[in-house]
């Protein structure tokens, strides 16, 4: 999206996250330092690894409030157990960055072998990574990657392809006039990459299309609150892309219906909606033509392969770049981290009764 106050307001968002990350970073390092039992100095703790593949598994979750985390939270046992991994019960950092570096350092002082963490700022989770490299305990991030650190895998889908894909869905139904984008926080690697390849996709291929945006922090309230501010000032919005089915499917929905804009999919005045996220709730909506399609972010095979790679990493395993066994590709990071790159399909009314979706296998 071009012009100079599109550009000012963009370097207003960068500062703010970068003043933001700082601060949790203070705020993680700080409650580090205040635990007992901590080590936070700059050497590794002898004799902590993970031997032999054994041991316990700490997994920390970011939230809990999205249908898709209680979801992936329900996959979570199932797949520690086929993947013969003793997983400890799941903590909830809530979506607080610094309580998440606290429950990295509590599973430690606990004594985990291995750690398989969602983090929840790509820039302050570096601390929590540095706590558990001291200690020799390999952690695989899942979801998001980590701006820095050690990890031995990021278990991720690819969140370029979900903002591409989302446009080139909305630019399909809609040729000209307003869309608006509900990011999630810039201060994950998700937001900023869903954001700007959404922005730079119809930038490039829609040129009629006008991309107006809300930055919601994946919080619902913050959604629905701007969103009906956004609607006042442009009532003929034409498309929406929801960066997070879980936490802005509600509240979108609810701010149309009472705008009295909720119209289903055929309906002249029905208005595009793609999300990400592919959770049941979605997928009902998608069949009564609520909204058009979402993209499915694979909660059952990020825990799988959390599962999965920390076993291995546990037993002294390294990976590398290149297709895997399971219909993926790992890719390197230019900072050195591996990513698998999970599949992740689109699916509108044509595929939604797929039950090979694992949104159509989880109750």
């Amino acid at each position: 999206m071009a012009g100079s106050m599109i550009k000012a307001a963009s370097r207003a968002t960068s500062r703010a996250t970068s003043h933001k990350a700082r601060a949790v970073q203070f705020a993680a390092l700080a409650a580090c330092a205040s635990l007992a039992l901590s080590a936070c100095g700059s050497t590794k703790d002898a004799g902590a690894a993970g031997a032999g593949g054994e041991g316990k598994v700490g997994v920390i979750l970011p939230l809990l409030t999205s249908p898709f985390w209680q979801s992936y939270n329900d996959y979570i046992p199932k797949m520690a157990t086929e993947e013969e991994v003793e997983a400890l019960k799941t903590v909830n950092s809530n979506s607080d960055p610094a309580q998440q570096i606290t429950d990295i350092q509590n599973q430690l002082n606990q004594g985990v072998k291995g750690l398989v963490v969602a983090p929840l700022d790509s820039a302050a989770i570096a601390a929590g990574l540095d706590q558990a490299e001291r200690k020799n305990v390999p952690v695989v991030a899942v979801d998001v990657a980590p701006e820095k650190g050690k990890v031995a895998m990021v278990v991720r889908a690819n969140n370029v392809a979900y903002g591409q894909k989302a446009c080139e869905f909305l630019g399909s139904k809609v040729k000209s006039g307003k869309v608006v984008q509900i990011m999630g926080d810039l201060a994950s690697v998700n937001g900023r990459e869903r954001s700007e390849a959404f922005r730079t996709c119809v930038k490039d291929k829609f040129p009629d299309l006008k991309v107006l945006e809300i930055p919601a922090k994946w919080e619902s309230d913050a959604a629905a609150s701007k969103l009906d501010t956004l609607l006042n000032s442009n009532p003929d919005l034409k498309g929406i892309y929801m960066q997070a089915g879980g936490v802005y499917l509600a509240p979108t929905l609810q701010t149309l219906k009472s705008k009295n804009m909720l119209k289903k999919v055929g309906d002249p005045k029905h208005i595009a909606i793609v999300s990400n996220d592919g959770i049941p709730q979605e997928f009902a909506a998608i069949r009564s033509g609520e909204i058009d399609a979402t993209v499915s972010q694979p909660a059952d095979t990020y825990a799988k392969y959390g599962m999965y790679y920390v076993k291995r990493a546990m037993n002294g395993e390294t990976f590398k770049e290149g297709p895997t066994d399971h219909g993926s590709t790992i890719i390197k990071h230019p900072n050195g981290m591996l990513e698998d790159q999970l599949p992740a399909p689109l699916v509108t009314k044509a595929n939604v009764d797929d039950k090979k979706l694992w949104g159509n296998n989880i109750k």
